[in-house]
């Protein structure tokens, strides 16, 4: 990775550039509820791999993005928030697909939350379970702002009028090849634990650190592959009896890149299991991260 203007290196491992976001699993309480609606509301097409899941992978083609598993009878998730996911992210190729799917919105007559986080424009939603869900769009990196190595973002109000302009006129027809899972956001006890784990262990990079109560990591200098919060009250990890995030996954370039980062985990102190060819480990609150190779 070459040397940025921004950001705070790990002082031990340190991911590769090219990491990104995987796929994100979760555990809804009816399949075809929650098919109907990621395929309906965010443009997703469904393949199912069993009597209770499916994988989503984007209408304009593509590998899936998100795996859903289904428990019947579950509690959906806390609007006072548990610790674990706050939203997992689906990342759009561009303004003018962000545009189109606020057309979308509108036309469906569902209400969303906007912001503009200088960095991207993003829009939020809740699934019928209650998770968390980002949709947005990068700006160019040449647009993003820095000071004292810190990453300029914040979250002032989405000029929804300009980005529905962006789509030209044309129609959504669901999510573009190209669609990602761009970042996921989890509630975490502790801000400083969840340095010691995901900067230390993990290797990622910090970019936002002075954000209230938050800090966001990321590799290759991306805005963030991930953010954390303490700002949930729900006083719990989510669990088995809860709708949650099962996993996401970390996609690393290598199989040797895996096993480095396998290293660097056990060295400051942390379990982790094989599965595979990939790496699974837990962070302090019990989410679970899968570490694949790309």
């Amino acid at each position: 990775m070459s040397e940025l203007d921004y950001g705070v290196a790990p002082p031990g491992y340190r991911l590769p550039a090219a990491t990104h976001v995987g796929r994100v699993r979760l555990q809804i309480s009816d399949l075809d509820r929650s098919i109907g609606y990621y395929e309906r509301v965010l443009g997703l097409e469904a393949t199912r791999t069993g009597q209770a899941a499916a994988e989503l992978a984007p209408a304009g083609g593509g590998d899936p993005i998100i795996e859903l598993r289904e428990k019947r009878g579950i509690q959906p998730a806390s609007h006072r928030g548990l610790l674990g996911l706050y939203h997992f992210a689906v990342l759009l190729p561009d303004r003018p697909a962000l545009g189109r799917f606020l057309v979308h919105l509108a036309e469906l007559g569902l209400q969303a939350g906007m912001s503009d986080h200088f960095v991207s424009e993003a829009i939020y939603l809740q699934d019928p379970d209650n998770l968390g869900i980002e949709v947005y769009a990068d700006r160019p990196r040449s647009a993003w702002k820095h000071a004292n190595r810190e990453l300029s973002m914040s979250a002032v109000p989405m000029d929804a009028r300009a980005v529905a302009a962006a789509a030209g006129g044309e129609p959504w027809t669901g999510a573009p090849r190209g669609t990602t899972v761009g970042h996921v956001h989890l509630h975490v006890g502790d801000i400083e634990k969840a340095e010691s784990f995901y900067h230390r262990a993990l290797g990622l990079d910090k970019v936002v650190w002075s954000y209230p109560g938050a800090l966001f990591f990321s590799a290759g200098g991306y805005h963030h592959h991930l953010g954390t919060n303490t700002w949930a009250r729900g006083g719990r990890s989510a669990n088995e009896d809860d709708a949650h995030l099962i996993e996401w996954e970390l996609v690393l370039p290598t199989p040797a890149d895996v096993h480095a980062l396998a290293e660097s985990i056990e060295r400051e102190g942390h379990a982790f299991r094989r599965d595979g060819g990939s790496v699974v480990v837990r962070d302090p609150w019990g989410t679970q991260l899968r570490l694949v190779a790309g």
